[in-house]
């Protein structure tokens, strides 16, 4: 934590690019489509959620986020 902030306040409190990041470069779950789409954790939004991520793959979390 403390490396994090000496290397933004070098910066002028401006976070350098290398440490942002959206998550979506990774392993995503149902409940992060679902999360990502506004809609409430529940047993049919999941499995809207394993369709749309079986249909799409991985584009199904990016159409969802700016």
């Amino acid at each position: 934590m403390k490396e994090e902030s000496e290397s933004t306040s070098r910066l002028g409190g401006v976070t350098p690019d290398s440490l942002l990041h959206s998550g979506a470069e990774g392993e995503f779950t149902v409940e992060d489509l679902v999360l990502a789409s506004g809609r409430d954790v529940n047993p049919k939004n999941l499995a809207w959620a394993e369709r749309r991520l079986a249909e799409k793959g991985k584009a199904a979390l990016d159409e969802l986020l700016p």
